[in-house]
């Protein structure tokens, strides 16, 4: 149960493109170091900045329902909150997201890109330290847990249907590999090391339908959720775990299972 991380990557803005990071800085508690602090919300969606309640996903411009985004290359600088984004047909795209301008432009793009009704109309959404993660309708922990992803089960499932699976389909923060297969699924409560950081193993990651979403054509090209239930009776990728101490990991550090 000697692991290895493979990648770090936050996502910032809830939908859009993640961020490769070689150290990530994690706090007791905390989630990964500026990953879904942002997101666009729909206009019906109720989110009220002042006071911030946890969203079900159908509530935000996600790949759940637009695969379209996958099309998109972003880029998001949380200090000076500069939204960029790319597509393969124009010029890049930069909206400054502190300026009602800015935010307003971003929203307008994504209208046009994605066809939208006037109820999706999105507007910029932030309440620090509130996070747009899928599991923050859970619980306070789960909004703020970790997810991480297990190569060698993907590389099983691949066998499993005979079909390459790209494991960015899965938006983990944390790569790993050197686990057996899909083992992380039955250590809920268990312990595990990377570098100097224990992780408490919280939950299993059921999937759905974004991940039909290949992330280089922006198609719905495999029903990856169909697939997992077929192959294994379950619709499960990866784990969420919740950090439970200070410490900075990094690429190329052991993964280690703790005895407990």
């Amino acid at each position: 149960m000697n692991g290895k991380i493979v990648s770090l990557s936050s996502f910032p803005i809830k939908g859009l493109s993640p961020q490769a990071h070689q150290s990530a800085p994690l706090k007791t508690g905390d989630g990964f170091p500026g990953d879904r602090l942002f997101g666009f919300a729909k206009a019906s969606s109720g989110f009220d900045p002042a006071d911030p309640k946890p969203l079900p996903k159908h509530n935000f411009i996600v790949l759940l329902q637009h695969a379209r985004l996958a099309g998109l290359e972003t880029g998001f600088d949380p200090e000076s909150r500069v939204l960029t984004i790319r597509t393969k047909d124009a010029a890049d795209m930069r909206f400054d997201m502190n300026t009602q301008e800015g935010a307003d432009g971003a929203s307008e793009f994504l209208t046009r890109l994605l066809g939208l009704k006037e109820q999706e109309v999105p507007f910029f959404a932030s309440a620090f330290p509130h996070r747009f993660t899928d599991a923050s309708v859970a619980s306070t922990t789960l909004m703020n847990a970790i997810s991480f992803i297990n190569l060698d089960s993907v590389r099983a499932f691949e066998k499993e249907i005979g079909r390459e699976v790209d494991a960015r389909r899965f938006r983990g923060n944390i790569v790993f590999d050197g686990w057996p297969a899909f083992s992380e699924l039955d250590l809920v409560g268990r312990h595990f090391r990377v570098g100097g950081v224990s992780f408490n193993i919280l939950h299993r990651t059921q999937r759905c339908l974004a991940t039909e979403v290949n992330p280089d054509t922006a198609e719905r090209d495999m029903k990856l959720p169909n697939l997992l239930k077929k192959a294994y009776g379950h619709f499960d990728m990866g784990i969420y775990a919740e950090v439970l101490n200070d410490g900075v990991i990094s690429v190329g550090d052991e993964v280690v299972l703790i005895d407990v």
